[in-house]
């Protein structure tokens, strides 16, 4: 019931629409492309409505089970970070040998067909799982989730078990835990002058800015997991002036909760190194750390025993970036990385193997059918 050729062509045709998070329309496009292909095979629908500008997010019901009865959840984006016209540029879909290319097939159109694929063999070999199945499919996970959080939580109170359907990590590995997100902005505000004829009335912003990069960027422990990165800055407004004003976007890795505790006020409590600056620092915690408990590493290791039936050997790992798995794993068995094997996220060499269509949509379909 597993056909790669059959696979790749319909993958290919969710890349060709192509999704980043901004693209309503297309995001819309494909959800309906989505919804209707789950509804051809008696599923139940709902769309929960977008806000702030974002497209809408999916859920999709199998028609067996009732809805207070806790069942297996799996999640899923069809948002991509790559912009508009990378596939007619960049990344033009195409096969190369066991890899096929394209923007957003690994992260992670392909491992959220994979979940589609699994419910179409099920339904066609007539039988129905022991416990219901829902998924969710979402249009902004890879700006943080900030419209689908709710539904993902609200799903996830419902669900016994969550199935994620990021891509495999290192050659086909599943993910049992990941760092915690942290995203800030830090806004510097100095005193403008003339910089040539009244420097020293001045409070360099950008000055300042440069001290708390420093500072900030230097909290980095590796060996506790621990990383932080400035990845955006602008500030002032002429050469010829001392800038008044400067900003920064701050981005903290934490491997667990105690962490989170720690680094967290160390970067909202920052003091200024210059008199008469003011600092200003907003945000905080976007996904808390997915720690693997007890439960999370027994569902591995039943995936684990399933993969080594299909006839592959599966392996577990830990990875610095979060998902939405992240926001549910505290309270429930999580297993993340079900997705296609390959490399290149976010880049413009992404790809998938094309020989782990079929294992990988097996694992899947054999979790839904032995969870219980």
């Amino acid at each position: 019931m597993f056909d790669a050729r059959r696979m790749l062509e319909d993958i290919r045709g969710w890349v060709e629409i192509e999704t980043p998070t901004s693209a309503r329309d297309n995001l819309l496009q494909l959800l309906a492309q989505v919804e209707d292909c789950f509804r051809r095979l008696g599923a139940r629908t709902r769309r929960i409505p977008g806000r702030d500008g974002l497209a809408d997010h999916l859920l999709v019901e199998s028609p067996w089970g009732e809805a207070d009865q806790p069942g297996v959840l799996i999640l899923s984006h069809l948002d991509t970070v790559h912009p508009i016209g990378t596939l007619s540029s960049r990344l033009p879909f195409r096969v190369e040998g066991d890899r096929a290319f394209g923007p957003g097939i690994y992260d992670m159109k392909g491992g959220a067909y994979l979940g589609l694929a699994a419910f179409r063999a099920i339904v066609e070999a007539g039988s129905r799982t022991p416990l219901p199945l829902r998924w969710l499919f979402v249009s902004d996970e890879e700006i943080g989730s900030p419209t689908s959080r709710p539904a993902i939580e609200e799903e996830g109170r419902r669900a016994k078990y969550v199935l994620v359907t990021e891509p495999a990590r290192d050659g086909g590995k599943c993910v049992t835990s990941r760092k915690g997100v942290a995203r800030f902005t830090l806004r510097i505000h100095g005193r403008p002058a003339h910089a040539g004829a009244r420097h020293a009335d001045g409070r360099s912003a950008i000055r300042e800015l440069a001290h708390q990069i420093l500072e900030l960027e230097g909290l980095t422990d590796y060996a506790r997991g621990i990383t932080v990165n400035v990845g955006l800055v602008q500030g002032g407004t002429a050469v010829n002036v001392i800038p008044a004003y400067a900003e920064a976007r701050v981005d903290l890795r934490i491997p667990d909760q105690e962490a989170a505790e720690i680094y967290i006020p160390r970067i909202r409590q920052r003091r200024p190194h210059i008199e008469g600056v003011r600092i200003e620092v907003e945000g905080g915690l976007d996904r808390p750390p997915f720690e693997k408990t007890a439960a999370t590493e027994a569902l591995f290791q039943h995936a684990r025993a399933l993969a080594r039936e299909i006839g592959f050997v599966l392996e577990d790992s830990a990875t610095g970036g979060g998902s939405d798995g992240n926001f549910l794993a505290a309270d429930r068995p999580v297993l993340d990385g079900l997705g296609v094997d390959g490399a290149g996220a976010h880049t413009y060499e992404e790809h998938l193997l094309i020989s782990s269509l079929v294992p990988r949509g097996r694992l899947l379909c054999r979790l839904m059918e032995t969870l219980a």
